[in-house]
């Protein structure tokens, strides 16, 4: 999360941008993106971090396992995300169990723990549509360690975001909008409605030989209501 070791640029040389397989009519994809920060939905989640994927799809359903894993410090955040995703047509339904753990010999985080008040897991549901120039997601967490609100009690913490991409000089960009609708301590102490992410990704192909071409990103991320600004920048690889 804040230096990318020599031993994780090296896998460059033997790496191809992220790869479809097909057969069957069963799709699969195997990648990982190497960031200098891990940023999601407007929060600091972290440093540089290596964030692999792994999914496998079959007429429009999906399960694709995500993880962040950090480059500097063991005692980094460690997340797995296991989703399974519906889609047809622009639409699109999902179901996400987000796990994070510090990993320290003190805090060692059990996966396999689910009670309410000691799980490092939470629940969340998604929809959204895509309109092929502008796409609107819904997201909703529904259980295990969720936030509050202002009354102590669960928040149904809830986030929601519109995505536009679009190509200027060359490179493929995207804008986003995101925002949380009421009170929770998930998202950075909201108080109530909250714009928490504002940003635009730029993401070109590298073209390191003839036949290998590295996906490289940048974006700008700003949080009005934490008055932050970040920026991240990282790499693609995928066999």
């Amino acid at each position: 999360m804040k230096k990318v070791t020599m031993s994780i640029l090296a896998l460059a040389a033997f790496a191809a941008p992220d790869a479809m397989m097909a057969q069957d009519g069963v799709e699969a994809t195997v990648s990982a993106d190497v960031v200098s920060s891990y940023i999601w939905r407007g929060q600091d989640m972290g440093g540089a971090a290596v964030q692999p994927t792994l999914g496998i799809g079959y007429k429009g359903l999906s399960l694709t396992a995500w993880g962040s894993y950090g480059i500097d410090s063991q005692n980094e955040m460690k997340e797995l995300d296991l989703t399974l995703s519906y889609s047809i047509g622009g639409l699109t339904v999902g179901v996400t169990d987000y796990y994070c753990a510090i990993g320290t010999e003190s805090t060692p985080g059990k996966y396999f723990e689910y009670a309410a008040h000691s799980t490092g897991h939470v629940f969340e549901a998604n929809v959204g549509y895509d309109f092929g120039c502008l796409s609107v997601n819904w997201f909703t967490n529904f259980a295990g360690a969720d936030g509050v609100n202002k009354d102590g009690e669960r928040a149904y913490s809830s986030y929601f975001e519109l995505a536009a991409p679009f190509k200027l000089g060359g490179i493929d960009w995207t804008a986003t909008l995101g925002a949380v609708p009421y009170a929770t301590t998930s998202y950075a102490d909201a108080g109530g409605f909250a714009v928490t992410n504002v940003g635009v990704k730029a993401t070109k192909e590298l073209v390191v030989t003839p036949s290998f071409k590295l996906p490289v990103f940048a974006g700008l991320s700003a949080n009005p209501s934490t008055e932050k600004l970040y920026f991240v920048a990282g790499f693609t690889l995928g066999l």
